[in-house]
């Protein structure tokens, strides 16, 4: 087995983001954007108030020239994005980063009619403007852009929110993460990022993640007002604007985004809080008792098991996950592979860099860039084989072109979790006696961050932004929160210290994305009643999944499912989901017995 230390780091990819622009102050940058400044002012010229006289060809034309702009505004948003990613303690990329907002906000507020018209067009001028192939390739695009119309303020307003963004909800976000980046965290006499101190809550040595987590702890407490600062005004910005747009909870909007009902995300919800005591709670109690404790600290919530110390080189991580792909489907092993020969990934960890993981799609015309920090942990892998997924789904969905390639959240992480699931089971497979335990405890675990945390992490946000009507909170009242969904979610197997009520700072998505996080619940449940249909034989299954990949956001819930035979809106649906992992349990409780 090879071994993996930190001393390692160099032979760790990093990407080149120079299929986008070789550089902050490279002369092809600066072209694009007063190409798009051009073309933009062009576009408003000819078609500002126009639409309703257009034909079915006009308005497919108009949709297209909509869309090249737009590509060009997101190549370069694409880029400022990527190149903080790499290094947010850099204040020239930060500067950088906001300069290239500020004008794309500017030139991209010369188009903003253009959705605003398309909402206010009579349906039945619009049923016949798309009986024209070319406006019915957009059929889906106008739908969901239609979906907002009865939020939609005047254009005066619209226009006056589009150009405050830049300064208000991004400036908050910008303001948290060059804050985490700069943080340090003293565990052993080093001085450790974010990143790090995160890594060391799973380290082998009890003693070690004691420290770590005390130390992350003390930090995050120190910075406490500030980072409900941030919390706050981001709840409240939100609030001004959910009220204007009359949605009738904070969640709507997402929902409405993620293309599903109020009520969907509920009963989902529902059934995940309903099953934590067979879940989470008997698990962590089966946890306690292979360490020798009747309760665990909270700092070995993630631990390894004991005797578990198997670490991945970078090499072997990559062939693992390229073989359980290429055994799936040949065509995403390939797509998987040129991440790794064309420098599209940056594994590396180093200070200033974002701590998460991810798969940035740029533009069509580009292809995605992965992030994430390899530790050469099993958890590495899997997060690895997660973003590839992302990443080759990206890559499939592209010819949609930019305005359909994307999906919503709740289905975006299809191809990423059902990748991990295929290196799971590759690895499982191969896998017997402690090792076999060790595989299966590490994915329950991996399964319980991702449904029962992530609603957990749910239930704080509706509890913040709830509380939030009625006045700012305070850190002491957000850590109160914080700890009531934890030993809601984690149960009474697990003990909080102090410390651990300040946990709830550093988590990215209440802020960049407000009420994202129930989506990784949504896609693990799909992906798991997915993946049984795959193991039941279903007749064409790759075939079927690498269409559903391809068509981007071009279909909803329903037509990506109905091939497979499942339906979302079954009672049964979310619990075969999670009967998975309450599956993996009864396995190891039989090994445990």
């Amino acid at each position: 087995m090879e071994g993996f230390s930190r001393e390692r780091n160099e032979s760790l990819p990093r990407w080149d983001l120079g299929d986008l622009y070789s550089g902050m102050d490279t002369p092809e940058l600066a072209q694009d954007l007063e190409r798009a400044r051009g073309l933009a002012k062009d576009f408003g010229q000819r078609y500002r108030g126009r639409l309703e006289a257009l034909d079915g060809a006009g308005l497919g034309g108009a949709i297209g020239a909509y869309e090249g702009i737009s590509e060009l505004l997101a190549k370069v948003t694409s880029y400022a994005q990527l190149n903080f990613a790499a290094d947010m303690g850099d204040g020239e990329r930060g500067s950088f980063l906001q300069t290239m907002r500020e004008r794309v906000t500017d030139i991209s507020t010369e188009t903003l009619f253009f959705t605003l018209e398309i909402n206010r067009l009579d349906g039945r001028v619009l049923d016949r403007q798309l009986e024209d192939p070319l406006a019915a390739r957009y059929a889906p695009w106008i739908r969901d852009v239609r979906a907002f119309r009865d939020h939609q303020l005047s254009d005066e307003v619209e226009k006056l929110l589009h150009e405050k963004a830049v300064t208000g909800g991004a400036a908050w976000v910008r303001l948290f993460e060059e804050t985490c980046a700069d943080l340090r965290f003293p565990v052993d006499g080093e001085d450790m990022t974010l990143t790090d101190v995160l890594d060391k809550l799973s380290d082998a040595d009890g003693a070690v993640r004691r420290r770590a987590a005390k130390s992350l702890g003390r930090v995050l407490g120190d910075n406490r007002r500030l980072f409900a600062l941030i919390t706050n005004t981001l709840a409240k910005d939100k609030a001004i604007e959910d009220r204007w747009r009359a949605y009738p909870k904070p969640v709507s909007h997402r929902n409405l985004s993620n293309h599903v009902a109020d009520e969907v995300v509920d009963a989902l919800v529902s059934s995940v809080k309903g099953a934590i005591p067979e879940l989470a709670h008997r698990y962590y109690r089966i946890k306690a008792r292979w360490f020798g404790v009747d309760v665990l600290d909270y700092w070995d919530r993630n631990a390894p098991l004991p005797g578990d110390d198997r670490r991945y080189g970078w090499d072997e991580a990559v062939r693992l996950v390229l073989a359980a792909y290429g055994g799936f489907a040949p065509e995403m092993a390939s797509i998987a592979g040129r991440f790794l020969e064309r420098s599209w990934i940056d594994a590396e960890p180093r200070p200033g860099k974002d701590s998460g993981a991810f798969s940035h799609p740029t533009v069509p015309s580009a292809h995605p860039y992965i992030l994430m920090n390899f530790h050469g942990k099993g958890r590495c892998v899997m997060t690895l084989a997660h973003e590839l997924g992302h990443g080759i789904h990206q890559v499939l969905s592209a010819p949609q072109g930019a305005l359909m390639a994307d999906t919503p959240l709740t289905t975006a992480e299809t191809a990423s979790v059902f990748g991990e699931m295929l290196a799971f089971r590759a690895l499982l497979d191969a896998s017997t006696g402690s090792g076999r335990r060790a595989l299966l405890a590490g994915k329950v675990e991996d399964m319980l961050n991702t449904v029962v945390r992530q609603i957990a992490f749910h239930e704080f946000e509706t509890r913040v932004h709830d509380e939030r009507a009625d006045g700012e909170l305070s850190p002491e009242r957000l850590g109160d929160i914080w700890l009531d969904v934890q030993r809601m979610s984690l149960g009474p197997a697990i003990r909080f210290d102090e410390e651990y009520r300040h946990y709830w700072a550093y988590i990215p998505h209440f802020l960049h994305t407000p009420f994202y996080v129930y989506a990784y619940a949504f896609g693990d449940c799909l992906v798991n009643s997915l993946y049984g249909v795959f193991q039941d034989g279903h007749p064409g299954f790759a075939e079927k999944y690498l269409s559903l990949l391809e068509a981007g956001g071009t279909m909803r819930l329903d037509e990506m499912l109905a091939p497979f035979g499942l339906d979302a809106t079954e009672p049964d649906f979310w619990r075969r989901g999670l009967g998975v992992i309450s599956g993996f349990i009864d396995e190891l409780e039989a090994m445990d017995g």
